[in-house]
């Protein structure tokens, strides 16, 4: 009878027992609960003008980089015929290098948490203003933020459909600003 009285006292000793509390849990990305932090992508198309032949493209409101985000910019290089008839764009990652007769250029940018600065650059040997209509009108442009957290060594952010197929997005995605 003494061990069960023991046996009985034990168990009951060591199911009451409560340390202290542990640290809190992981609250996602942000700070906050159930966040799904997913890739963004919007498109803009620009005029470039002399002299200083750049656009400053601020991104929209409802958009938020982190630090460790990564900003892609795609130009609209061609369109080609598709598998299914109509026609398919070409996307090419800048910066791009233009080869002309009067010299080259190149289009580049460079991008920070809140807006991102498409510019024309070249060799100080290169005459801009010889530029073509087609060169400086009507560019469009696509800006891909890919977080942190789907960048891999592994992705090759020059093609620019495996790019939107990492990040899970579709044409109906981006958003057009003007």
């Amino acid at each position: 009878m003494k061990y069960i009285t023991l046996l009985f006292a034990l168990a009951i000793t060591l199911t009451a027992c409560e340390g202290p509390q542990g640290p809190p849990g992981f609250d996602g990305f942000d700070g906050a609960d159930g966040v799904n932090v997913v890739a963004q992508s919007f498109e803009s198309t620009v005029d470039f003008f002399a002299p200083d032949y750049e656009v400053l493209i601020d991104y929209p409101a409802n958009i938020t980089v982190f630090p460790d985000d990564m900003t892609l910019v795609y130009i609209l290089w061609d369109q080609v015929p598709g598998n299914n008839g109509g026609l398919v764009d070409v996307w090419r990652l800048l910066p791009q290098t233009i080869y002309t007769n009067f010299g080259e250029f190149q289009y580049n940018y460079d991008a920070t948490n809140g807006d991102a600065r498409i510019f024309i650059d070249a060799p100080a040997s290169t005459d801009l203003s010889q530029l073509a209509p087609g060169d400086i009108s009507n560019q469009t442009f696509r800006i891909v933020i890919l977080p942190v957290e789907l960048q891999s060594s592994t992705l090759d952010v020059t093609n620019y459909d495996e790019v939107m197929s990492i990040s899970g997005l579709q044409q109906k995605d981006i958003i057009k600003i003007d």
